[in-house]
């Protein structure tokens, strides 16, 4: 077994806005095989995003395996509407940093 960075294994990892309430991620792989292996190893889950981003379940709107994507996509709703007073992040765009160095073992 090996473990990887999720970073390392991924070609794109990005958050972006989804409307006035939400934050949306995209982890998206180069090959089906990464692809797999990751989707296989479970180090990418809605467990794992609560934990990283010390949210409740409830928070997270939508979690999904997208094959022919070869991408792993989730939706978590915003503290606060985007662009409100204290929202430090209007586009959405600075928060897939946790998801870096995630540790993946293959």
């Amino acid at each position: 077994m090996m473990t990887q960075r999720l970073d390392a294994l991924a070609k794109t990892i990005r958050s972006k806005n989804a409307g006035v309430n939400k934050i949306t991620f995209d982890v998206i792989f180069q090959d089906r095989d990464t692809y797999e292996a990751v989707k296989r190893s479970g180090a990418l889950s809605r467990e794992t995003v609560c934990r990283l981003y010390g949210i409740q379940p409830q928070r997270i709107s939508d979690f999904v395996e997208y094959d022919p994507g070869l991408a792993i996509k989730f939706t978590i709703y915003r503290e606060r509407p985007s662009g409100s007073a204290g929202d430090g992040d209007i586009f959405g765009a600075q928060h897939y940093a946790p998801l870096l160095g995630l540790p993946v073992t293959l």
